[in-house]
């Protein structure tokens, strides 16, 4: 089986561990890429610690889980995005206002879109979580 999407891979199976109820789920194959996106989801309270376990392959991401995500998905295609387009984005793919957060890679690393407000960057949209 060819992964097309490492990233999406990842935050489906976040959500459905969520879904059915569990504690904590196994992330493969693990990337940088997903390991930014997980620290961002930690930092706005979404999932617990997570852990890199090398597996002598690309490796896998434990992910201990809070109950809290309704949903976690990849924005494709990657819209590129500047500081005062958030709110328009904001509407498009978080239920309401302060609700959620938008995650995108910019010139400063993998932020939410609360953190790239402060820092005064843009950058391409990534993911989203509520």
């Amino acid at each position: 089986m060819v992964l097309l999407d490492p990233l999406a891979d990842a935050l489906s199976t976040i959500r459905n561990a969520e879904n059915v109820g569990k504690r904590e789920c196994v992330v493969r194959p693990a990337s940088k890429l997903i390991g930014n996106v997980l620290s961002v989801m930690q930092s706005q309270g979404y999932i617990d610690e997570y852990e890199f376990i090398d597996d002598g392959r690309a490796g896998v991401f434990k992910v201990c889980l809070r109950g809290k995500i309704n949903d976690c998905k990849v924005i494709k295609p990657r819209f590129s995005t500047r500081l005062a387009d958030f709110e328009k984005w904001e509407k498009r793919f978080l239920p309401a206002r302060n609700f959620g957060a938008l995650i995108l890679t910019t010139p400063n690393g993998v932020l939410s879109h609360y953190e790239a407000r402060e820092k005064n960057v843009g950058g391409q949209l990534l993911a989203y979580v509520y």
